[in-house]
């Protein structure tokens, strides 16, 4: 029988299967008995690729920082370094909301992982020819990963029920419409991370005239 034109296992087939082991069940679901059957194949196969668990969840975590929009920080774009940040956190929040699951292994810090290290990389490079100093521009990009994660982790409004009876106002006076906030999880989980970005980077922007005026 003719050889296959492709191998039945890889790297990125293993990282694909897990990742969506992640996103439906949670990184409890990964192991490597559970992929060697969703894939397939015996477990030893996947040493090949992968000598531990810990390796593959790595793996799918920079495969999603992977999804991250950088080209705001390239040299040739025109954004000025409040509109990169801008678009950049954008770009990160919708990446890590699709894989929610995984920003525990996210919140590690990017390791030796190399989209993790990119990304860590084009901001602080961004921020530093921007004029920032260099400390500064470390704590830009921690600040920015700290908002981004935590808004990305869990949902404001979806962690009300939309039960109106659930919220007796002789307890909560000022929660009668709280029930209210689930049906539009989507909206107003948007609306508060943009309201939030725009406060950080109003504050950076203050904190910028401060800088360029000791420049």
């Amino acid at each position: 029988m003719a050889r296959p034109r492709k191998p039945l296992l890889s790297r990125e087939r293993i990282v694909e299967t897990a990742r969506a082991l992640v996103d439906a069940e949670g990184l409890a679901a990964v192991s490597t008995r559970r992929l060697a059957a969703e894939l397939g194949v015996s477990g030893p196969s996947l040493y090949n690729h992968f000598r531990t668990k810990d390796q593959i969840l790595e793996a799918v975590a920079d495969s999603v920082s992977a999804q991250v929009d950088l080209s705001m920080f390239e040299p040739d774009d025109a954004r000025d370094w409040r509109t990169a940040l801008h678009d950049w956190a954008v770009s990160y929040r919708a990446a890590l909301t699709l894989h929610p699951n995984i920003v525990p292994v996210l919140a590690r810090g990017p390791g030796r992982r190399p989209a993790g290290l990119r990304l860590a990389d084009a901001v602080f490079g961004a921020m530093v020819d921007a004029g920032w100093p260099a400390a500064q521009a470390t704590s830009i990009g921690a600040l920015m990963r700290y908002f981004v994660m935590g808004s990305a982790i869990g949902s404001f409004a979806g962690g009300f029920v939309d039960d109106e009876a659930a919220y007796d106002p002789a307890d909560y006076p000022h929660l009668g419409q709280a029930h209210l906030l689930a049906d539009r999880q989507q909206v107003i989980d948007e609306r508060a991370f943009e309201v939030g970005l725009r406060a950080l980077l109003d504050g950076l922007a203050l904190q910028y005239e401060q800088v360029a005026a000791r420049a």
